[in-house]
């Protein structure tokens, strides 16, 4: 399935992700300067409240897929010629980042025999290039069929929450930030990933606390959102890949400005120009 505006995964390996996490973004009213009188910060909880979370997969999918139906997405499988091999998946596993390994092996742990499993020596020699030797020309068609596997869907949600959702939500809840303030950290990992480059989430994170502290540290929590979205975009712009920042510029700034800061329905919002809403 074409994934026109699909965002290519981090450079460094998604394997680095369960390192200690944290930045944000959240909403505030509109607001003349990022540093206006402060506010209360929004109680630290929630993205990870079922219906929220289900909001995120939603803002996420339509950055990453152009599609507000995350979960058509278990059987995408191509390679999006970003250097990181085949991309995969509800969250972009990716063959040349060691995530979609991770999750291979853990479906196979819980079903041996799987349609994928003989692909596991080949994924672990690609690891880290963008070969596809010894997957082609069969991995994108049993991939797809993989997906039809509940066990297999499973597996794609809980690698997600292991490496991404989990680890965004807790540094957030541990900066004080609420909602749409986990929401940015767990958009921003999935984008960048957490590796030592300059642009990854620690170090967007490490940009913004230069310029504001979050709640937890005493600080006011839109201005700290407004500092974490700069840095994100600073982030953004240093590849050319992820030069279109209206996910960040037109949606999540968006929620921000409104003062949406518990990602509250209706949600509307653009992105690469194209409008969605949530009721």
């Amino acid at each position: 399935m074409p994934t026109p505006h699909r965002a290519p995964a981090p450079h460094t390996s998604r394997r680095t992700l369960l390192a200690v996490l944290g930045a944000s973004l959240v909403a505030g009213p509109v607001i003349a300067s990022h540093t206006a009188g402060a506010t209360p910060p929004a109680k630290a909880g929630g993205l990870d409240d079922p219906a929220k979370k289900e909001i995120a997969m939603k803002i996420v999918c339509s950055a990453e897929n152009s599609s507000l139906n995350w979960k058509e997405h278990y059987r995408y499988c191509e390679d999006i010629g970003d250097g990181r091999g085949y991309t995969a998946g509800i969250i972009g596993f990716c063959s040349g980042t060691g995530d979609m390994l991770d999750l291979v092996e853990l479906y196979t742990r819980r079903k041996p025999g799987n349609i994928l499993a003989k692909y596991l020596p080949a994924l672990r020699e690609v690891d880290g290039t963008d070969s596809h030797e010894g997957l082609d020309p069969t991995y994108q068609g049993d991939w797809e069929r993989a997906a039809a596997d509940p066990e297999f869907q499973r597996a794609q949600n809980d690698e997600r929450d292991r490496v991404y959702f989990n680890p965004a939500v807790g540094q957030g809840k541990a900066d004080g930030i609420g909602v749409l303030g986990q929401f940015a950290y767990y958009d921003a990992i999935v984008m960048h990933g957490d590796g030592g480059d300059s642009t990854s989430f620690r170090n967007i994170r490490k940009r913004a606390l230069r310029s504001a502290k979050p709640p937890a540290q005493g600080g006011d929590e839109r201005a700290y959102l407004h500092a974490f979205l700069d840095a994100r975009v600073w982030a953004m712009k240093q590849e050319e890949a992820h030069e279109d920042t209206s996910r960040v510029d037109t949606a999540q700034r968006v929620f921000l400005n409104r003062n949406n800061l518990n990602l509250n329905t209706p949600l509307e919002w653009k992105v690469y120009g194209d409008p969605y809403r949530i009721n």
